[in-house]
């Protein structure tokens, strides 16, 4: 019995998109020839063929719920009114079912098929073959089997194999398919690469980082892979809607079938009663909205998380990398020497920090060089100097940058620095104090970026009815300084993990549910507890993505608001679809009892229902939020 189901399973499989097509062509012009009587000489009616090519294929499915399952849905319904009129030789009405039965299957197939097109672009976007270098000689290998620390060359043109970083050589990268941008940026030794992108102008050659599922381009399919609507609560309430009206169907049926006397009015009452616009209702919505989110560049795990996001009223969010850029820079170079420019300790400062490999050493030198598009002078001496700064001569002048502890150690007052720097430790900057030659020489701030939409997307949050909370590990005055500058109201500062479940929880409890927006390893225990969890997946750690239930590949936050309401937009379609279908299925079984429907008829009402139910979840594919 198990090898003949999945022999059945099989044959339905079998064909796709093309098989349905063919046989609805072929269905549709033998019940055209059936209704104007076009070959009065066949022995038999050419509805027959509807009923044959799209009627077998519904039976077949609910026997095998039945057997496999006893999973009473749709298509037990279905056969039952088919087999019903073909009993009672209302040929035309069977074959109509079938017919507008399978048509409704193959719009939401095709309608699934379109929503999950821009994701699933990236499966095939897996970079097949690689170029790796070993004693000098170059060798083409399976992608997959390149290892951490390998060497590769990547040359113009061709996609970037594994996750990497730049050895040799200066290119261009295309990053559209992780960023979304779509200009090519610069790369050359030192910077990172992603698997999936591809090199532009320049040949390069590159140590493996990332490789097979670590990969970005893995770790956006593995996301792709696990969409799926039928997760979703609202399907489960659906489906068991389904399995209630087949039981009342048939008992509204056999009563009206003994008190008329009537067979065609209990036939017509079994074709009208068929929940296939409520079962359709959901999913096409849950998947065309997928589509639509994918469009804007939010991976959807599941449809249950838009369902979710609809019912959320505040949305929290971590600071460092998600409001902002997540690198730091210099805002404020200050010097309190006569003798000593404003330039010159910068470009002092950024001479000593070149060989730093501290991040704020680093963003020192790239402010350095971004301000004058020039080189630091060479410096001689260097020390790094561990959780304290470094220390070295530069321009003939001894220098010490870091923080307080090292000026004290280099015995130099920092008391005058301490004061002077008082404005930018309001404002949440981190200070490098700078000696030369044993003098207290001034100071530099340097502090996260905010994101240049980071207020309009704040902004535009709370214009969708959610209120926005920033959540941060920055101390208060840094907290309080970036939250004044979005308009963020409510904010919580020097939290640990444990301290985020702990403010969500406790909103949670109140009646406020809450969706986490976060990009680091200590985002995920927030992204798992929150009602929602949304993980940058471009700047974001894999452990966050993972825990999360959308990402949004590219980091532009901007399209924050439009996923927000996405998902109301979804819930109000789907309660629209179900309660069009719900009318007009008592509608139509009023009608049905009384006589006025006929089983044809009643086909054609009921499932051009199920065409209009598609239709109108298929308008969420294109839908946006209005500015």
């Amino acid at each position: 019995m198990s090898h003949l189901i999945h022999t059945l399973e099989r044959f339905l499989e079998w064909g796709g998109v093309k098989k349905a097509v063919t046989c609805l062509v072929f269905s549709g012009i033998a019940l055209l020839v059936s209704i104007f009587d076009l070959l009065p000489q066949l022995p038999f009616d050419a509805a027959w063929a509807a009923v044959v090519l799209c009627g077998i294929p519904i039976i077949l499915e609910a026997v095998i719920g039945l057997v496999t399952a006893f999973d009473i849905k749709a298509d037990v319904l279905v056969s039952i009114a088919l087999i019903a009129s073909l009993i009672i030789g209302e040929d035309f009405a069977a074959g109509e079912v079938a017919f507008i039965m399978q048509l409704g299957a193959l719009l939401e197939d095709l309608t699934v098929a379109r929503a999950r097109a821009g994701i699933e672009k990236l499966v095939h976007l897996t970079p097949q073959t690689a170029r790796r270098l070993t004693g000098g000689r170059e060798e083409a290998i399976p992608a997959e089997q390149v290892a951490v620390g390998d060497v590769l060359r990547v040359l113009p043109g061709e996609t970037v194999p594994v996750d990497g970083e730049i050895l040799t050589g200066q290119t261009s990268i295309n990053q559209a398919v992780m960023t979304g941008e779509p200009l090519p940026v610069d790369k050359g030794p030192g910077d990172e690469v992603s698997s999936g992108t591809v090199n532009q102008f320049g040949a390069f050659e590159m140590r493996a980082t990332k490789v097979g599922e670590d990969s970005s381009i893995q770790r956006m399919i593995r996301l792709v892979q696990s969409a799926d609507a039928g997760k979703a609560r609202i399907v489960g309430l659906a489906d068991r809607w389904a399995t209630w009206i087949v039981v009342a169907a048939l008992t509204a049926a056999a009563l009206t079938g003994l008190i008329t006397r009537d067979p065609i009015r209990a036939v017509t009452i079994l074709v009208v009663f068929c929940p296939c616009a409520l079962v359709l209702a959901t999913p096409t919505a849950i998947m065309a909205a997928i589509g639509n989110a994918t469009r804007h560049s939010f991976l959807v795990r599941e449809g249950d998380a838009l369902e979710r996001l609809a019912s959320v009223s505040q949305v929290t969010f971590d600071k460092t990398g998600t409001l902002t850029l997540g690198t730091p820079q210099v805002k404020l170079v200050e010097s309190l020497l006569p003798d000593v420019s404003r330039d010159a300790l910068y470009a002092w400062t950024a001479g000593a920090e070149l060989r730093s490999e501290h991040p704020l050493g680093r963003a020192v030198v790239q402010g350095w060089r971004a301000e004058t598009v020039a080189a630091p002078p060479e410096t001689a001496d260097f020390q790094m100097l561990p959780g304290r700064g470094v220390s070295a001569t530069v321009a003939g002048h001894h220098l010490v940058a870091g923080n307080r502890e090292l000026l004290t150690e280099e015995h130099v007052p920092w008391e005058s620095l301490s004061q002077a720097a008082v404005p930018a430790l309001e404002q949440g900057c981190t200070v490098i104090y700078v000696a030369v030659d044993g003098r207290p020489a001034g100071f530099l701030a340097l502090a996260d970026t905010l994101r240049p939409d980071a207020a309009g997307t704040i902004r535009d949050v709370r214009a969708t009815g959610v209120t926005p909370v920033l959540l941060t590990g920055d101390h208060e005055r840094a907290a309080r300084h970036i939250a004044g500058e979005l308009g963020i109201g409510t904010f919580q500062a020097e939290c640990l993990p444990e301290d985020k479940l702990t403010w969500i929880d406790r909103s949670q409890q109140s009646g406020h549910l809450v969706c986490m927006v976060g990009d680091g390893i200590n985002d995920a225990p927030a992204l798992k507890r929150a009602h929602v969890g949304i993980a940058m997946g471009g700047v974001g750690s894999d452990i966050a993505v993972d825990a999360a239930d959308i990402a949004l590949v590219n980091d532009d936050i901007r399209e924050l608001p439009h996923l927000l309401a996405l998902s109301k937009r979804m819930m109000r379609t789907i309660k629209s679809n179900l309660a069009f279908s719900m009318t007009l299925n008592f509608i139509a079984i009023a009608l049905a009892i009384t006589g006025i429907l006929n089983p044809v008829v009643g086909a054609l009402v009921h499932n051009a229902g199920s065409v209009l139910v598609i239709v109108n979840s298929s308008l969420l594919l294109k839908w946006r939020k209005r500015p």
